[in-house]
């Protein structure tokens, strides 16, 4: 199964503390013992990364770096067909745009599950929406 992370989960799970951050790290750890891979999206690592570096904090920027350069997580890309889907979910769902790309990312590329702490993603239909509990 291929899992698409919103940026939130690998937020949470790389630097984050806290019930969020365990939550996280035990539904990825579940993921990679069942064989399944996550994807991202340079949208993801943008997200991921603008805290650390607004703060100086090379640390966890190291961290996110090193999450993204793994063998085992897949880089999807942002294309055409990417962003037409984007405008598609935005329009016709209302989702706010960086939302919307996340999506079209997901199912674009073939992935099997969104996973997202955002529970206003659920009603999304082309692609099964997990919210991390």
């Amino acid at each position: 199964m291929l899992v698409y992370c919103d940026s939130m989960i690998l937020i949470y799970y790389l630097d984050l503390v806290g019930p969020f951050q365990v939550r996280a790290g035990n539904r990825l750890a579940t993921l990679q013992s069942a064989g399944d891979q996550i994807a991202f999206s340079d949208l993801t690592r943008l997200e991921c990364r603008v805290t650390p570096i607004r703060l100086g904090d090379m640390l966890t920027l190291s961290k996110f770096d090193a999450f993204f350069a793994l063998p085992d997580v897949r880089w999807v890309p942002l294309t055409t067909a990417v962003y037409d889907r984007a405008t598609d979910v935005r329009a016709l769902h209302g989702v706010r745009t960086a939302d919307a790309i996340h999506l079209a990312a997901a199912v674009e590329s073939g992935c099997d599950v969104f996973l997202t702490n955002d529970t206003r993603l659920m009603a999304y239909p082309d692609i099964t929406v997990e919210v991390l509990q």
